[in-house]
C-alpha cells in the first residue's frame, strides 16, 4: 500500500513531534487528541518551535509554512478513514491503548498498519484489541523525534514480516535509521539498557556514594556521555523513569530495576525533575 497520509493519535509532545516529521518529510499528517482543542493545542506548539527555528535561520518562514500546511487536525478517531498508515502515542496506560486500537480498527481500512510508540507495553496484549493483530508493531521514536535518528522496531506475536517490513521502510522514508528487534520483549533495546543505568545512578544517590553533580560528572568524563543520568533522569522526569521501571521490574521479574527510596521522596515533594523546576537538581532559575 503506497504511504501518503499518516494519522498520528495523540497530541502530546511525541505525537506532535511525529506528525512535524512526517510533515518534514512530505507525508500529510494527521494530528487527533480526544478532542479538537487538544490537537489544535498540540499543532500550535509545533508552529511556535518552527517559528524559534525560523528566528535562529534554520529555516524559512515558507519551508514553516509548507510543513504546518501539511498538518491537519482532528478530535475523532473516525480520521483513521483517510489514513495510508497510523501510529499511536497516547498515554503509557495499556487500557487506554487497546481502547484506542479498537477503535482505529474499526474505522482503518483492511490492511492499514497499525502501529504504537509504546515503550514498555505489550505490543500483542494491545495487538488482542483489534481484528488485524498481524497489522500491529512498534514504532518508538526517541525524544524529540525530528532530531533524534533512531527509531526501534518491534514485533508483536502475531505480527507479520510483511508489516515489519512496512514499518521499516517507513521509518527510513522519515529520516530515521531503525533497529529491528526479532521478538517482542518488555521494553526493546535502550529503554531496557538505559533503565538500568540511570537506575543505578539513582542508587548512588540513595546510598550516599556522591552528589548527583559528581555522579554525572563522572559519566560525562569517564564513559564519554553527553548528558549525566541523573540530569537526563530529570529531563524524562522523575515520575516517568519510575513508572518505566516499575513496569520493568513486573515483566522481567528482576531486582535489577528496582528504583530506591530517594526517587519516591524527590516525587512525593512535587521533585519531578525540569518540568516541575526541581528533581536532582534546582531549575527554579532557569525556569524564570
Amino acid at each position: 500500500m503506497e504511504i501518503k497520509t499518516i494519522l498520528v493519535v495523540g497530541a502530546g509532545t511525541m505525537g506532535a513531534g511525529v506528525a512535524q516529521l512526517a510533515a518534514q518529510q512530505k507525508f500529510q499528517a494527521i494530528l487527533v487528541d480526544v478532542n479538537q482543542a487538544l490537537a489544535d493545542k498540540g499543532k500550535a506548539k509545533l508552529a511556535k518551535g518552527l517559528a524559534g527555528r525560523v528566528e535562529k535561520g534554520k529555516l524559512t518562514q515558507a519551508e514553516a509554512d509548507e510543513i504546518l500546511g501539511r498538518i491537519r487536525t482532528g478530535g475523532s478517531l473516525e480520521a483513521a478513514k483517510e489514513a495510508d498508515f497510523v501510529i499511536e502515542s497516547v498515554l503509557e496506560d495499556l487500557d487506554i491503548k487497546k481502547k484506542v486500537f479498537a477503535e482505529l480498527d474499526k474505522h482503518a481500512r483492511p490492511g492499514v498498519v497499525l502501529a504504537t510508540n509504546t515503550t514498555s507495553m505489550s505490543i500483542s496484549a494491545i495487538a488482542a484489541a483489534t481484528r488485524r493483530p498481524d497489522k500491529v508493531v512498534q514504532m518508538h521514536f526517541f525524544n524529540p523525534p525530528v532530531v533524534m535518528k533512531l527509531c526501534e522496531i518491534m514485533p508483536g506475536k502475531k505480527t507479520s514480516k510483511e508489516t515489519l517490513q512496512a514499518a521499516e521502510e517507513l521509518a527510513r522514508r522519515l529520516d530515521k535509521d531503525p533497529v529491528v528487534c526479532h521478538t517482542e520483549a518488555p521494553a526493546g533495546i535502550v529503554s531496557r539498557v538505559l533503565g538500568q543505568l540511570l537506575n543505578e545512578a539513582t542508587w548512588l544517590v540513595e546510598q550516599g556514594v556522591a552528589a548527583p553533580a559528581d555522579i554525572d560528572k563522572a559519566m560525562k568524563l569517564g564513559a564519554n556521555h553527553p548528558m549525566g543520568p541523573l540530569a537526563l533522569v530529570d529531563m524524562i522526569g522523575l515520575d516517568v523513569h519510575r513508572a518505566k521501571m516499575q513496569t520493568l521490574r513486573r515483566e522481567l521479574n528482576d531486582p535489577r530495576y528496582q528504583h530506591p527510596p530517594v526517587v519516591d521522596k524527590l516525587i512525593s515533594e512535587g521533585k519531578l525533575g525540569k518540568k516541575s523546576g526541581k528533581g536532582f537538581y534546582d531549575y527554579s532559575e532557569e525556569k524564570k
